[in-house]
């Protein structure tokens, strides 16, 4: 097939001031095709070039070699180099331009670039038929040549530009920036090219347009562009991607693990490596396969090209033959590797396990001792451990003298500073290489039990809709606990003893783990943390039968184990005070002696003080039966508050010790800070019994003379409450009792006096004006007997001037009328 060819030239003298013209057009090529492809090989003289060079400086001018994809789909390739324009001396140019029509490639199969060194590009418009400048001989192209020279003396920045030529060789053409190669001389940048071509799988080279010199590359269309030192600095400011591989070496590398695996390839002058790295499977640009192939062929790489390659192999293990499979663990291996990360040991630990059981043992024991010396030294605690079978023989025997004492000299160390996920790494890798642990398992599993509990919580920071899911470390404790039964055993002891210092802790982590102990251990703490969150969700509110259900989850008695008390209470009500309902139930469950063993005789306390006004009578006959069985126990301001909520139950249901309203406002000094609700309760029994017809007159005097205003305010509120207002109305003797004791303490303090007057006028003498004239004698005359006869004409007085006050009102009223 016979390719349309394109000439254009620079002016000739007397064309004006048009910028060139085309000289030859080949069949097909259109109109409008020509406008588009004028502008495209146009070529401009680098700055500073003399209007008259010599014959030397002419040939040391860049040439542009471009590749472009044209709107009808049509590939165009063109040479544009500098001529001499004849007759004239100074400098024009001559571009020389191949068409290839939508969906025809490249002669031969070959690439654009490889059409850089052509014998048949022309410099002048032939006057006849010339040889297509694309159908290049068989064999390597020109600019294959001395590609792995060229990449080893580009070497630091090698894997920058890979990484950039491979993005722009996306589909979407990645951001529609061009990627700009600066080079003292642009058959460098055709190297460059060339070093994609092989790199790149063929259809993203295919995708490359490129042009190898402009000096407008922001402008130029190309994907890739190549441009003079000189021209630098313009097309960074333009914000353009700009790699100067003209100068100094960068500083730092590229994060692209692809790039920089076939940058140590292209090193090693290993170029054929691509070609093997594609036939494996994975993505294109994955840089798994290119490690794995690099590191068979015997090439260092790095920590993240050996994690690739273990990690692509542990997907793979079937895609790799016996021998390249030995090659690349001997690779992984290697005794002379010191700069191994994390993620390596844990793409390697994967790769151990594909391959255990699938290969020979000789081919995966020195990635079996390089696993456990790791976890043993280098304290990675999620490293995937090798079954116990890797290490029969004298291999085995080696690394477990070497390593087993230092397993063993770490976990009898204090684990202040020890991860759970170290704990059980050790403790794994004492078992695989058969170590007895068995002295230091009760102080190991007693420290790792707390630990475990603190390093959940701490994980669980962030809120969430849902359920925290499992902490990292428990897929390894649960491998740990299901091989190892003396460990199970040791531990789920040891958390059933941290259970009553904090249930709720160990409730919500075995709702994130699972734990294994439905054996025949009693565990009864555990067995409770288990059953709460069924209970809480069955039962919802009720939290009574919550404590039912999760004492009898224990599967033994309070009696007989007093800390199930404990660890009930503390599931069931948490850092909340029961009420007295609630610590009634729980008084009841059990002796005093288990309650005080337990400690959850604090928890009734609380519940006697904080409880509501509403259940005073409650909260003291609890504070009364608190008193008698804790004696020892409760002290302080507690024991203060429980004295008071007692005197309260003497207070309304017998005749306390004299001295009454003294110990009143003692054991409220004493219990400070007292709960408001509990200083009511307090006050409120008090000036009830004062207020009484029956108080001893011993204890009025004390409370009139004590001058407390707080007790005095009071007694104010409940002497004019509705039940006194009604008794005074309707009981003459009481309304007499109460005119004497508001009138007989005349000098006893500001507060009562004007307390006493007030009541006095007005809730007194309210209710006496609606009794009958029967009623107001019989309260003179009680008065008068319980008192005296001057008493009872103080009373007739106060009462006359109440009877003149109400006839003066309607007097005053008559008039206003009339």
């Amino acid at each position: 097939m016979s390719l349309a060819q394109v000439h254009y030239t620079s002016a000739a003298p007397g064309d004006g001031d048009t910028a060139g013209r085309f000289t030859a057009v080949g069949p097909g090529v259109s109109g409008a095709l020509l406008a588009e492809i004028e502008p495209l090989v146009r070529y401009e003289l680098p700055e500073g070039v003399p209007d008259r060079p010599s014959d030397g400086e002419l040939r040391s001018l860049p040439q542009m070699f471009l590749s472009a994809v044209l709107s009808d789909g049509s590939r165009l390739v063109c040479r544009s180099v500098p001529v001499r324009v004849a007759g004239a001396g100074r400098v024009g140019f001559h571009a020389h331009a191949v068409r290839l029509p939508p969906g025809v490639p490249m002669p031969g199969g070959r690439l654009p670039v490889e059409a850089w060194r052509s014998p048949h590009w022309v410099a002048v418009t032939p006057g006849g038929a010339i040889p297509d400048p694309l159908a290049l001989p068989p064999g390597p192209a020109a600019v294959s040549e001395g590609l792995d020279d060229f990449a080893v003396s580009r070497g630091p920045w090698l894997a920058a530009v890979l990484a950039d030529l491979r993005r722009a060789s996306d589909a979407e053409g990645a951001d529609g920036l061009p990627v700009v190669l600066v080079e003292r001389r642009c058959a460098d940048v055709a190297r460059w090219l060339g070093l994609a071509s092989v790199t790149l799988p063929r259809e993203s080279a295919e995708r490359l347009t490129f042009t190898t010199y402009t000096r407008r590359p922001g402008s130029s269309g190309a994907r890739v562009a190549g441009v003079l030192p000189e021209d630098a600095e313009a097309a960074r400011a333009a914000g353009l991607r700009v790699h100067t591989c003209a100068g100094r070496a960068p500083v730092g590398g590229t994060e692209d693990l692809w790039a920089t695996t076939a940058a140590r390839v292209w090193r090693s002058r290993s170029p054929e490596l691509f070609r093997q790295a594609r036939e494996l499977p994975g993505p294109p640009f994955a840089a798994g396969p290119l490690a794995v192939t690099a590191l068979c062929a015997g090439i260092t790489l790095g920590p993240g090209g050996r994690a690739a390659a273990a990690g692509w192999a542990a997907e793979r293990p079937y895609a790799l033959d016996a021998q390249r499979t030995g090659q690349l663990v001997e690779a992984l291996a290697s005794p002379g590797i010191d700069d191994r990360t994390g993620l390596e040991f844990d793409a390697l630990g994967r790769l151990f396990g594909a391959l255990e059981g699938r290969c020979p043992a000789s081919v995966t024991a020195p990635l079996a001792a390089m696993l456990v010396t790791e976890a043993v030294r280098g304290g990675n605690g999620s490293l995937e451990l090798p079954r116990r079978d890797a290490f029969t023989g004298p291999e085995g025997a080696e690394v477990a003298a070497v390593l087993g004492p230092e397993a063993l000299t770490e976990l009898s160390e204090p684990a202040d500073s020890r991860s759970v996920a170290r704990t059980v790494q050790l403790l794994r890798v004492a078992r695989l290489l058969d170590v007895d642990v068995t002295e230091l398992l009760p102080d190991v599993t007693a420290r790792l039990a707390p630990a475990l509990l603190a390093e959940a919580a701490a994980g669980d920071t962030e809120p969430s809709a849902g359920p925290a899911g499992p902490p990292a470390f428990a897929p390894a404790l649960l491998e740990l606990l299901d091989e190892q039964f003396e460990v199970r055993t040791a531990l789920l002891g040891a958390l059933d003893r941290t259970a009553p210092r904090d249930p709720g802790a160990v409730a919500r982590f075995l709702e994130r783990v699972p734990l294994p102990f439905t054996g025949t251990q009693t565990l009864p703490q555990l067995r409770m943390c288990a059953e709460v969150p069924g209970a809480m969700a069955t039962l919802g509110g009720d939290r009574a039968a919550v404590w039912h259900r999760v004492l009898r989850a224990a599967g033994i008695s309070p009696f007989a184990e007093p800390l199930v008390l404990r660890t009930a209470a503390g599931l069931v009500w948490e850092d909340r005070a029961p009420t007295v309902e609630e610590a009634r139930l729980l008084l009841d469950a059990a002796t005093s002696d288990a309650h005080r063993a337990a400690g959850t005789w604090a928890r009734l306390v609380d519940a006697a003080l904080s409880a509501p006004a509403a259940a005073t009578d409650e909260a003291a006959g609890l504070a009364h039966d608190l008193l008698r069985g804790f004696p020892a126990e409760i002290d302080g301001r507690e024991r203060a508050g429980l004295l008071l909520l007692d005197l309260v139950r003497e207070l309304r249901t017998g005749a306390p010790e004299p001295g009454w309203a003294e110990r009143v406002r003692t054991l409220c000094a004493q219990a400070e800070p007292v709960e408001p609700a509990l200083r009511e309760r307090a006050y409120a029994a008090l000036v009830e019994r004062l207020l009484a017809p029956d108080r001893p007159g011993a204890e009025l005097y004390d409370f009139v003379h004590g001058a407390d205003a707080e007790l005095i305010a009071a007694y104010d509120r409940t002497a004019r409450a509705e039940a006194v207002r009604t008794r005074l109305r309707t009981q003459p003797a009481y309304a007499a009792d109460c005119f004497t004791v508001w009138t007989a303490h005349p000098h006893a303090g500001a507060a009562w006096t004007t307390t006493a007057a007030a009541l006095l006028d007005e809730v007194l003498r309210p209710a006496v004006r609606g009794m009958t004239a029967q009623a107001v004698a019989e309260v003179a005359e009680t008065v008068g007997r319980t008192g005296s006869s001057g008493r009872a004409d103080a009373f007739r007085d106060w009462n006359r001037v109440s009877a003149l006050g109400r006839l003066g009102r309607r007097i005053a009223g008559r008039v206003r009328r009339g």
